[in-house]
């Protein structure tokens, strides 16, 4: 196996995550619903890169009946015969409480039909930790990947919930062997304002990352966009810091600014993203039929990725 090539530098970030994946075992991964051909597609994909071994739940015989008018082959796919969405979500939520599965994978179903099983109180997979996901995109025009929480789940999230939601970013962070991530705290400003609570919110969680509550990661705030991730835009800012301008980890006030600035970035800065729900026994991908191919497979391998780290370090055993 070679490495990636020069071929199409502007997404060698991504090309380097999948290529990590070759020297692991595939994941068992539950793809919930997969009835049209991007899921179908993607889930068969990623099984090729051997970076996910699927198992497919939904109606068995328009998978079937799907695969072979796309003549795809689903090879020694498992099949899972369930009726319709509801009941796939539930079977493959079961699969992961079991330990069959080791990930979820969205397929032709909607967000909330899958995630409602998940975070069921009583047959669910939620951890004791509040679930939050994660954008790792790769921007063009920025040297590494860049990651950006929270910006589908939690959509006003309290200083408690985003301490959380840090800390998803940071295991997650890890997992792609990034041992001490620089996270920048965003807002409007660089200054603490009590008019604006997400200063106040930042420099509660820096103060928090200094007293060992968050640990794991460099951690900065306020600090608005530019100077995150621009070193000129801080130094003419004069702000020192560890973080400024070379931030690994966005975290954003709501959902409302990072889905905003996830959209900017795809659609002004041709960045792609790759996205994963933390907090669960497994990591859950949300992809999406507008995902193209590179983003599916990059989904995939920080999914699978992330589930050996969690296999390793047994986190929430």
């Amino acid at each position: 196996m070679q490495a990636p090539s020069p071929e199409g530098q502007r997404h060698q970030k991504y090309e380097a995550l999948i290529y990590r994946c070759h020297a692991l075992a595939p994941v068992a991964t539950a793809v919930v619903y997969p009835t049209d051909e991007s899921a179908l597609r993607a889930a068969l994909d990623a099984a090729e890169l051997k970076i996910i071994q699927p198992v497919l739940v939904g109606p068995q015989a328009a998978i079937r009946d799907l695969a072979a008018s796309l003549d795809l082959d689903l090879g020694s796919c498992r099949v899972i015969d369930q009726p319709d969405a509801r009941a796939a979500a539930e079977a493959a939520v079961a699969l992961a409480r079991t330990g069959e599965v080791r990930a979820l994978m969205k397929g032709s179903l909607h967000t909330d039909a899958l995630m409602a099983p998940v975070v069921d109180s009583a047959t669910g997979i939620r951890t004791g930790r509040r679930m939050s996901h994660v954008f790792i995109m790769d921007v063009p025009t920025y040297p590494k990947p860049l990651f950006l929480t929270d910006a589908a789940i939690n959509i006003f999230p309290t200083l408690e919930d985003k301490a959380d939601i840090l800390r998803n970013a940071i295991d997650l962070a890890h997992a792609l062997d990034i041992p001490r991530p620089k996270i920048a705290v965003l807002s409007a400003v660089e200054t603490v304002n009590p008019k604006i609570p997400s200063t106040i919110d930042a420099a509660a969680l820096c103060k928090m990352a200094e007293r060992g509550q968050i640990e794991g990661a460099v951690i900065d705030g306020p600090l608005a966009l530019d100077n995150a991730i621009n070193r000129e835009a801080a130094t003419i800012k004069h702000i020192q810091s560890p973080v400024a301008g070379d931030a690994d980890i966005l975290l954003v006030p709501d959902l409302e600014a990072g889905n905003m600035l996830a959209k900017e970035l795809t659609f002004l800065a041709d960045a792609d993203a790759a996205g994963l729900v933390l907090g669960a026994r497994v990591p859950i991908m949300l992809t999406s039929r507008a995902d193209n191919v590179r983003t599916r497979m990059a989904s995939c391998a920080v999914a699978a990725l992330y589930a050996h780290a969690l296999r390793s370090a047994h986190q929430y055993a």
